[in-house]
């Protein structure tokens, strides 16, 4: 890795998008410290420790890298996004004119991400709207409120601020993955749970209790090399290609494989079920009425009403996404057409059939592990009551996102690079 990462630097090309890259999550990470327009920034100092106590608001605060808690331009994060992409794939299986688009290739895939930013920019508005009624509740020692002056004008300043924040982001988001390295709105999302690292590792070295501290970090290699481990792991399925006389000429022929990886959705399914799990306790935070205040509590994340929900979420989203991105039929069409087939299976159906049974039999273990990893720190933090600063989830998220950044980087530069091919 570290060799990959040092060759980059030697070609031109990716040594400027790297460069590009770095500055647009430096510009992120700067509008996640910028405070929006007509809130008090003594009254905020004062009320980020409600942020803290292991809530849903700690959560989603950890997801905007600590905007939410400085009530910063950032402060939504890019969670509008990746909430109206959920629901956009999720419509696409159930709306038929939808799922024509998605079949029409890249002016069909074009005309949902514009659909994608639409929605985005009402769920940024909405969810704005939410969060400053939040805000207006938050009591300070001193009395002064968040909002010193809650009136229309001053409200609507606040709510626009916030939404052009979240689509400030979207536009950066997509600006990464068109000339940058990666997919831009993982990295945010990488990006805001790295910037917690510092105060992960310093509540990990001032924990009081003395085993949790010499463990620590052997449970993290431990986690982090399963994680690695999972997300890497693969089924070849032997394909073989018939040869082909054409004129005097026979082309064609040899012998390859598919490779069908045990956690085909990657880290998808883990957001999707962290946005999803994250929605009943936000309402709860936003209506200030006993029973909502109890929804919030009951499906707070470190409770176990949360983990069940979040886990199975986790495992239906895996095979939901696993099902999006590989398609057994068109797969069996496609070695048909190009005089593929597999060993022992006919060709077309029963090949579809037979990848389907495989595929169904590699995403069961996967979404259990997807499940585990991210049930398994707060588990811990339960059972032993250590400070442990990070997440399953937000673990998963880092990891997968660095192993999917890299192999990025890796076919950047074998473009770029024949001598591999030489030797």
């Amino acid at each position: 890795m570290l060799s990959t990462i040092l060759s980059a630097f030697t070609v031109a090309e990716i040594r400027k998008k790297l460069a590009f890259t770095a500055l647009i999550l430096a510009l992120y990470r700067v509008g996640s410290h910028v405070p929006v327009p007509g809130v008090d920034i003594d009254a905020v100092q004062e009320v980020q420790e409600q942020f803290g106590n292991g809530g849903v608001l700690n959560l989603l605060n950890t997801f905007s890298g600590g905007g939410l808690s400085r009530i910063a331009l950032f402060a939504l994060g890019i969670m509008p996004y990746i909430t109206a992409s959920i629901i956009l794939q999720l419509l696409t299986v159930v709306v038929p004119s939808l799922e024509k688009l998605q079949k029409e290739g890249e002016v069909g895939t074009q005309r949902i991400t514009q659909y994608t930013r639409y929605l985005t920019v009402g769920l940024a508005f909405a969810q704005s709207i939410g969060y400053v009624f939040l805000f207006k509740s938050f009591s300070p020692n001193a009395g002064t409120p968040v909002i010193p002056n809650f009136d229309v004008p001053h409200v609507f300043l606040v709510v626009m601020s916030l939404t052009a924040g979240t689509i400030l982001l979207m536009w950066m988001g997509e600006l990464i993955t068109q000339r940058g390295i990666g997919n831009g709105i993982s990295l945010m999302i990488f990006a805001s749970i790295v910037a917690g690292l510092p105060n992960g590792l310093q509540a990990w070295w001032t924990s009081p209790d003395q085993v949790f501290r010499v463990m620590m970090p052997f449970i993290a290699l431990g986690v982090i090399a399963a994680i690695v481990f999972m997300q890497e792991g693969q089924r070849r399925i032997p394909v073989q290609y018939a040869k082909r006389v054409i004129g005097r000429r026979m082309s064609g022929g040899g012998q390859t494989y598919l490779p069908l990886r045990v956690n085909m959705a990657g880290v998808i399914p883990v957001i999707f079920a962290a946005s999803i799990m994250a929605f009943p306790p936000t309402v709860g935070q936003l209506i200030q009425q006993p029973w909502a205040q109890d929804v919030a509590n009951f499906f707070s994340p470190s409770k176990a009403p949360y983990i069940i929900g979040e886990s199975i979420m986790i495992i239906i989203f895996t095979y939901f996404y696993t099902a999006v991105t590989f398609n057994p039929v068109d797969q069996a069409d496609n070695l048909k057409k190009y005089g593929g087939f597999i060993p022992g299976v006919r060709p077309g159906r029963p090949t579809a059939e037979f990848l389907d049974r495989i595929l169904a039999r590699l995403t069961f273990p996967g979404a259990l592990y997807l499940a585990a990893v991210a049930a398994f720190p707060t588990i811990l933090i339960n059972s032993t009551q250590a400070n442990f600063f990070f997440g399953g989830t937000s673990l998963l998220i880092v990891v997968g996102v660095a192993l999917d950044t890299m192999k990025q980087l890796e076919a950047q530069l074998m473009m770029r690079n024949y001598e591999g091919f030489l030797k």
